[in-house]
């Protein structure tokens, strides 16, 4: 009798930084079982069950000191965790992995009290309080950047880069993008991430007309918040809310602008696509200016403080590369070299190695 498959539970919620790296592990991992944990009325439940179980828990986060509502989460908490171990209990679960977030608290509490393996990975260059205070408990952590490692001096850590999703890999970064855009044009590519960015996007239209004169075309990816995402009309700007071929647009792209999350980073990098990159300023403890510094550092982008950004020092920066195009090059080539692009095989390879040990 042929051994039952492996039984993996999968706790990743919220953005598609924490979704995306996870829905490509889980495609790596053909022969497992595998069912998810994620939250009511978030991304995961658009995601995910075309292809897994999905399981949702009452879960949220501390953003706050300690008060009232600090009880009420905390019960929560407890709650959540004793309904991760039935879950974990009555589907005979041999492992789970993380990719953090507030999910990730009841996931490894539960795991480890029931004796079950967990494989962490976190994506960015500073890791979260959530990796930096549980990671300790799990079997392994998996970084998506090396420079992680120095604030989890008590985790198992293994460096595999961040999965990126399938269509970086695959023959849709080659395809043709269904845009009006001229063959041999300079190409700006503004987005935000999966929240987009609308001071970035103000910015932006403040300063596009000089990059048409220059004669460039701009995609801009308004994300679906910002009011005035259609007020900006030219021949060479194309504004959308999304884009679902991403993976051909930053192949095509000249030079891209953008926030700094690791998963824009990650697709940015196996790209090899130049960037201006300027992150969120409220992201927890300030870790997109971390992600960003380790491509700064590589010489794969150029940093820009939102605090200190004008449309004029935007608009200068993107014309003098737009003017150099060995730079851009250089800065292209400085990318491809951080990208990690077999990063899904290489955290499969983990969990394998973990949760069948």
């Amino acid at each position: 009798m042929a051994n039952a498959p492996i039984r993996l539970l999968i706790a990743a919620s919220g953005t598609g930084g924490h979704l995306f790296p996870a829905i490509a592990l889980a495609e790596k991992l053909p022969d497992y079982q595998i069912e998810w944990l994620g939250v009511p009325n978030r991304l995961e439940t658009q995601l995910v069950p075309k292809e897994y179980p999905l399981n949702t828990i009452a879960v949220e986060g501390f953003q706050q000191g300690f008060g009232l509502s600090s009880i009420r989460i905390f019960g929560k908490l407890a709650g959540s965790i004793i309904e991760v171990r039935r879950i974990l209990k009555q589907g005979n679960f041999q492992g789970v992995f993380t990719t953090g977030g507030y999910i990730a608290g009841p996931a490894v509490i539960a795991a480890r009290s029931l004796g079950l393996p967990v494989v962490f990975h976190e994506s960015n260059a500073l890791p979260g309080k959530v990796t930096r205070f549980f990671g300790p408990w799990c079997s392994a952590v998996a970084l998506g950047f090396e420079v992680a490692a120095k604030y989890l001096p008590r985790a198992k850590n293994v460096c595999v880069g961040t999965p990126v999703r399938s269509q970086f890999l695959n023959g849709e970064i080659n395809s043709p993008l269904d845009l009006a855009i001229p063959d041999g044009v300079p190409l700006v590519v503004v987005f935000g991430g999966s929240q987009g960015a609308v001071a970035v996007n103000k910015l932006v239209r403040e300063s596009a007309k000089a990059w048409f004169d220059a004669g460039a075309y701009v995609v801009h990816l308004t994300g679906d918040r910002d009011p005035e995402a259609d007020s900006l009309k030219h021949p060479q700007y194309i504004a959308l809310p999304f884009y679902n071929n991403m993976a051909a647009l930053l192949q095509r792209a000249t030079l891209a602008i953008s926030r700094s999350g690791a998963g824009s980073l990650t697709e940015l990098a196996v790209c090899g696509t130049p960037a201006i990159l300027i992150p969120y300023p409220f992201a927890a403890e300030d870790h997109q200016s971390y992600n960003a510094d380790v491509f700064t550092k590589a010489g794969a982008a150029l940093t820009l403080k939102q605090s200190e950004l004008t449309a004029q020092v935007l608009q200068s920066n993107v014309l003098n590369l737009l003017q150099s195009p060995q730079e851009l090059a250089k800065m292209g080539e400085n990318a491809h070299a951080i990208a990690v692009p077999d990063s899904a095989e290489k955290l499969a390879q983990l969990v394998r190695e973990v949760v069948e040990t």
